[in-house]
């Protein structure tokens, strides 16, 4: 991520307020839905990339989840967050950087949760880069719930062109890392009303004995 979006992401939440940003709402209800579906037990790693403000991390303690870290480019949305938990904020691990040169440990993870991150990754390369990272960060067996806009969601968001996928698209990218294991789609209402159409997918990491070679060196190094 360049310099730019990185200022770009860090005006947004030092000039809005959560109801002023689109993405905004109480609880990340589908998320949690598919989380709770794959009955992780309390002390699962899990990484949320792209933390914002949003109550994800609030949620998880709630649920006794007990070895969270929380990412996003915006040191002025994890200040925010952490200000909210109050205390709690003690129990997470707050990481202030770009997924995609953040320094992840390998093959920790059992659950990587992207609610909108992914979306805004409209160059291959970057894409690539980020699946790398993602399959690199998520053990054997670990899962994946990553969130896009779907093809009739929006084509911009915070002023920025997106990519849009279907559950399949979507599952492809990350292919053959991991494989598909559920899905769903969700009509997002805005804090003004309007409706945004997200694909959600769940994906599992496949054995390490399907790695390529340059993976499976990279997770026994680890």
């Amino acid at each position: 991520m360049t310099e730019a979006l990185q200022a770009h992401w860090q005006a947004v939440y030092r000039d809005k307020t959560p109801p002023q940003t689109s993405w905004h709402r109480a609880h990340l209800d589908e998320s949690l839905r598919l989380i709770d579906a794959l009955a992780l037990p309390s002390q699962a790693p899990v990484l949320d990339v792209g933390t914002g403000r949003s109550t994800l991390v609030d949620d998880l303690l709630l649920r006794g989840f007990a070895d969270i870290d929380a990412l996003d480019v915006s040191s002025a949305a994890l200040q925010d967050t952490r200000a909210r938990l109050g205390a709690d904020a003690l129990r997470v691990h707050w990481i202030a950087a770009d997924v995609l040169g953040a320094d992840l440990p390998g093959t920790r993870y059992a659950l990587w949760h992207d609610r909108a991150v992914f979306h805004f990754l409209i160059e291959a390369d970057l894409r690539a880069r980020y699946v790398e990272r993602c399959a690199r960060a998520v053990r054997p067996g670990g899962h994946a719930v990553i969130a896009t806009f779907a093809p009739d969601g929006p084509e911009r968001c915070s002023g920025l062109p997106v990519a849009r996928y279907d559950a399949a698209q979507l599952a492809a990218e990350f292919a053959p890392a991991f494989e598909p294991v559920a899905e769903t789609r969700e009509l997002h209402l805005t804090p003004w009303n309007s409706e945004q159409a997200f694909t959600y997918v769940v994906l599992r990491r496949v054995a390490n004995d399907t790695l390529q070679p340059s993976e499976q060196a990279y997770a026994e190094d680890r």
